[in-house]
């Protein structure tokens, strides 16, 4: 049965508690800032780093807490405060890939909360089974941008596009293209931002070394995307990923994925997907990259298979779910 939308008169009031803001323009921002405007035209919504926050806490009637581990301090206050009525923890990748496992705070958040989210289908699975049952799926969403028509015929570009932190494995696209230093025609291009200076180092020697390898540091992001529409592939080396905005910005923007099989990624591309390297695998990365170069009839058919699965991250789809979440939590408050 449909869930009855609130009346307009007692408009309701989310909380997102996301341990980053504006100035770390990571994945938790990046769905924090998209979570509060798609429920903009539904709720009154707020962007917190920790709640309670102050006089408006009162008057929140829903907290969505971003990351188990890093939020589970507002989870804690809203539990003494609320109970688990109105609460949903949603997991965003360390936090579902590692801190679950042992951290104290990150379980004690998923036993409180009354909802928990994922975002890609292959999540729910970290679970223990008698947290499966409150937990839903949340793919998250992007624009369309249309595909570049023309791409070079006689070189391959690979973008990589995350910051230089060990979960996303750059030393893996940095190990391909020394791999590929005689692959004249292949180019490997990374975006991000260096988190540390041993992961600065090792993106300026690469570039010293490797004349086709560029490390472009942090751009904005609507450059990102547009070279992401330009590129041939989009490579994603991660160990672990909760749902990465740019394998689904890629494939919106007609770019295919050649990413590393982890439980993260599959669950965006789907088990079937072939393009996949295993992760850690700079040989298997650099084979794979000869071989789209050779062979760039694949990069159309990597997409062609995909193509189903660009639906999910509507944003139309992403809005339904969510207010659908939303409106379950007022509910049962």
């Amino acid at each position: 049965m449909p869930e009855t939308p609130l009346a307009p008169t007692s408009p309701v009031r989310v909380v997102i508690v996301t341990p980053a803001l504006r100035d770390a323009n990571n994945g938790n921002w990046q769905t924090a800032q998209r979570w509060a405007r798609l429920l903009q035209p539904h709720a009154l919504v707020r962007l917190v780093r920790q709640w309670p926050d102050g006089p408006d806490a009162a008057s929140d009637h829903v907290m969505l807490a971003l990351h188990a581990r890093r939020s589970a301090a507002s989870v804690a206050a809203w539990s003494v405060q609320r109970g688990s009525a109105g609460l949903a923890v949603v997991l965003t990748g360390t936090d579902l890939y590692r801190d679950i496992q042992s951290d104290a705070d990150a379980q004690a958040s998923l036993a409180t909360a009354q909802a928990l989210v994922v975002l890609q289908d292959q999540g729910r699975a970290e679970l223990q089974p008698q947290l499966q049952a409150k937990a839903r799926v949340i793919y998250q969403s992007t624009t369309q941008r249309q595909p570049v028509a023309h791409k070079p015929a006689t070189r391959l570009n690979a973008l990589m596009v995350g910051h230089l932190r060990a979960e996303k494995s750059p030393e893996t696209f940095q190990a391909a293209a020394r791999l590929l230093q005689g692959d004249r025609a292949i180019h490997l291009h990374h975006i991000g931002q260096a988190l540390d200076a041993a992961h600065e180092a090792a993106a300026r020697v690469t570039m010293a070394h490797c004349p086709r390898y560029r490390w472009w540091g942090p751009l904005p992001h609507g450059v990102t995307r547009q070279r992401m529409a330009r590129a041939h592939v989009l490579v994603h080396c991660s160990r672990m990923e909760g749902g990465a905005h740019v394998i689904m910005e890629a494939l919106a923007s007609g770019t295919p994925v050649l990413a590393s099989r982890v439980s993260g990624n599959v669950g965006m591309l789907g088990a079937d997907y072939p393009g996949y390297f295993e992760w850690g695998d700079a040989a298997g990365l650099a084979q794979q990259l000869r071989h789209l170069h050779q062979q760039s009839s694949v990069l159309s058919q990597w997409m062609a298979h995909v193509a189903p699965r660009v639906a999910l991250f509507a944003p139309q789809a992403e809005q339904a779910q969510l207010w659908g979440l939303v409106q379950s939590l007022v509910q049962s408050s």
